[in-house]
C-alpha cells in the first residue's frame, strides 16, 4: 500500500508540473536576475509612487533619462547591440535625440492615414492570399501568430523606408533579425549576431548608395544610419507591431463570441476598435519601462525621488489597477468608459517620448485584422500572457473551406492546451538558464557604462 501511495504522488506530481514549476521557475528566476545584475530600481507603481501618482511621475521633466548610469541599461544595450547606442529608445536628451526623433517622425508622416491603409491592406492581402488559396495549405492549421505577422511588418515598413516593395530575400533578412532580437528579450533563445550582421550589412549597401528617399540624421556616420533604420524600423516597429497584432488576434481567437460579432458586424469598424483598445488594455506592449531621474522629483505624502535614481514602470501593473476586472478581455467596457477615466497608456505618455507611431498603430492593425478575418476564422486554447512567450498558436481555417462558424476540430484544441502547458515547462527552464546567462554577459560586458565612459563630460549621446 505503501508503494501504491508513493507512485500515486510521483504520478501526480508529474501530471501537475506544467501548473506550478513554471510559475516557481520565473520566481526563480527573477531572483537570479537580482542577484547578478543587482537591487537597482523603484517599481512603479510600488511603495513610493502609487498608482494615482502613476502619470504625474512619468511624465515629469526630470523622468527623462535613458540609459546613463543605470546598470540596468548594460542588459537593455547588449539584447540591441550592435547599434544600440543609436537606438531612438535609448537616446539621452539632446540635440543628437532631436535629430533621430525628427527624422523618425518625417518617415512615418511620408505616408497620410489612407496611404497607411492602403500599404498594410496591399501588404496582408497579397500575404494571406498565398496563405487561402484552394490547394496550396488546404484545411486547418496551426501556427504561431507573431511569427505569422513579421513577414507582414518587415515587408509594409521596408515599402514605408525605401518605397519600393520588398523582396523576399531581404523580407527574411528583416524577420530573422526582429525573430532574434524579441526572442532574446524573452530569454528563449541566445543571441545570434549574424542575423543581425547580415541585415546591417545589406542597410549600410542602400545608405551608402542613397537609396534611403527620406534625409537620414546627418550627425551619424553611414555605419549609424544602417544601426538607427535596423534597430527603429526593422527591429522596434515589426516586432511591436507583430506582438501587437499576435495579442489581438489571440484574444479574438479565445474568445468565440467576439470573432462573431465581428463577422456579423464586418462593417462596424467602432467595434474592431473597442477590441483592439482592449487589447492593448490587457496586453500591453510594453512591460517595464526604466528612465532615470536627472533631478529630484517630489512625490506628495513620501520622500522625494532623488536624483539618479532608476523608475521602472510597470505598464501591465497600472492599467489592470483601478478596475474591478482589470485582467478581464471585455472590449464593451469602452461603451461604458473613456481611456481618460481609467489608467490606460497602450503608447505612453506625450511628455515622456510617447510611441511616435502611435497615431498609425491602430488603424494598421485595423486592416491587417480584417484582411485575415476575411480569409480564415481563428481558434486557440493557448495562454494567453502579457510577455507572449509562446508566440500565440493558433489555428487558421480558411474560410472557403469549410461553412461559416464551424467549430475548430475539438480534439486538436485540446491537443493544442496540452502541448502549450508543457512547453511552457520546459521553456520556463531554458529562460531561466539563457536569462542568467545573458544577464551576467551583459553585466560582464557592461556596453553601456563603457559607451558613456567614454564619452566626453557631458557631451550628447
Amino acid at each position: 500500500m505503501t508503494a501504491l501511495w508513493w507512485a500515486l504522488a510521483v504520478l501526480a506530481v508529474l501530471v501537475t508540473l506544467p501548473y506550478w514549476l513554471p510559475t516557481a521557475v520565473v520566481a526563480l528566476r527573477v531572483k537570479v536576475f537580482a542577484w547578478v545584475n543587482g537591487e537597482e530600481g523603484i517599481p512603479v507603481p510600488g511603495p513610493l509612487v502609487d498608482t494615482a501618482a502613476f502619470r504625474r511621475v512619468y511624465g515629469h521633466p526630470a523622468a527623462d533619462g535613458r540609459s546613463r548610469g543605470a546598470a540596468l541599461s548594460d542588459l537593455f544595450w547588449y539584447w540591441l547591440a550592435p547599434g544600440p547606442e543609436v537606438h531612438q529608445e535609448h537616446l539621452e536628451p539632446g540635440p543628437r535625440y532631436d535629430e533621430v526623433a525628427r527624422c523618425t517622425r518625417l518617415i512615418l508622416t511620408g505616408l497620410d492615414r489612407k496611404g497607411w491603409e492602403d500599404l498594410v491592406g496591399r501588404r496582408a492581402g497579397a500575404l494571406f492570399d498565398d496563405w487561402s488559396r484552394p490547394g496550396a495549405r488546404a484545411g486547418t492549421r496551426a501556427v504561431r501568430l507573431r511569427d505569422l505577422m513579421m513577414p507582414l511588418w518587415a515587408e509594409v515598413y521596408y515599402e514605408l523606408v525605401f518605397a519600393e516593395a520588398c523582396p523576399p530575400e531581404v523580407r527574411d533578412l528583416i524577420v530573422a533579425n526582429a525573430d532574434d532580437v524579441v526572442s532574446a528579450l524573452k530569454c528563449t533563445r541566445l543571441r545570434h549576431l549574424d542575423r543581425r550582421d547580415d541585415l546591417t550589412r545589406y542597410l549600410e549597401r542602400r545608405v551608402a548608395a542613397g537609396s534611403v528617399p527620406s534625409v537620414l540624421p546627418a550627425s551619424l556616420t553611414t555605419r549609424e544610419q544602417a544601426y538607427y533604420l535596423q534597430g527603429t524600423f526593422f527591429n522596434t516597429a515589426v516586432v511591436q507591431m507583430s506582438e501587437a497584432m499576435a495579442h489581438l488576434l489571440l484574444a479574438i481567437a479565445t474568445h468565440p463570441d467576439v470573432q462573431r460579432r465581428l463577422r456579423s458586424e464586418a462593417d462596424d469598424d467602432a467595434y474592431l476598435g473597442r477590441v483592439i483598445e482592449e487589447a492593448l488594455r490587457v496586453y500591453p506592449l510594453f512591460g517595464v519601462a526604466h528612465r532615470i531621474t536627472s533631478a529630484e522629483i517630489a512625490v506628495e505624502g513620501a520622500a522625494a525621488i532623488p536624483v539618479g535614481s532608476v523608475l521602472l514602470f510597470n505598464y501591465s501593473e497600472y492599467q489592470h489597477a483601478g478596475l474591478a476586472d482589470g485582467e478581464v478581455f471585455d472590449p464593451d467596457r469602452w461603451l461604458r468608459i473613456t481611456a481618460r477615466e481609467i489608467n490606460h497608456i497602450p503608447f505612453g505618455i506625450s511628455a515622456n517620448r510617447a510611441c511616435p507611431a502611435r497615431g498609425i498603430a491602430p488603424g494598421t492593425m485595423r486592416v491587417a485584422a480584417r484582411e485575415l478575418l476575411d480569409r480564415f476564422d481563428l481558434a486557440s486554447t493557448a495562454a494567453h500572457t502579457r510577455s507572449l512567450p509562446n508566440r500565440g498558436p493558433c489555428l487558421l481555417t480558411p474560410r472557403q473551406s469549410a461553412p461559416a462558424d464551424a467549430p475548430a476540430p475539438r480534439l486538436r484544441l485540446v491537443l493544442m492546451r496540452i502541448r502549450d502547458r508543457w512547453e511552457g515547462l520546459g521553456r520556463s527552464v531554458v529562460q531561466l538558464l539563457l536569462g542568467s546567462y545573458m544577464v551576467w554577459d551583459a553585466r560582464r560586458q557592461r556596453l553601456c557604462q563603457r559607451y558613456f565612459a567614454a564619452q566626453p563630460l557631458g557631451g550628447d549621446s
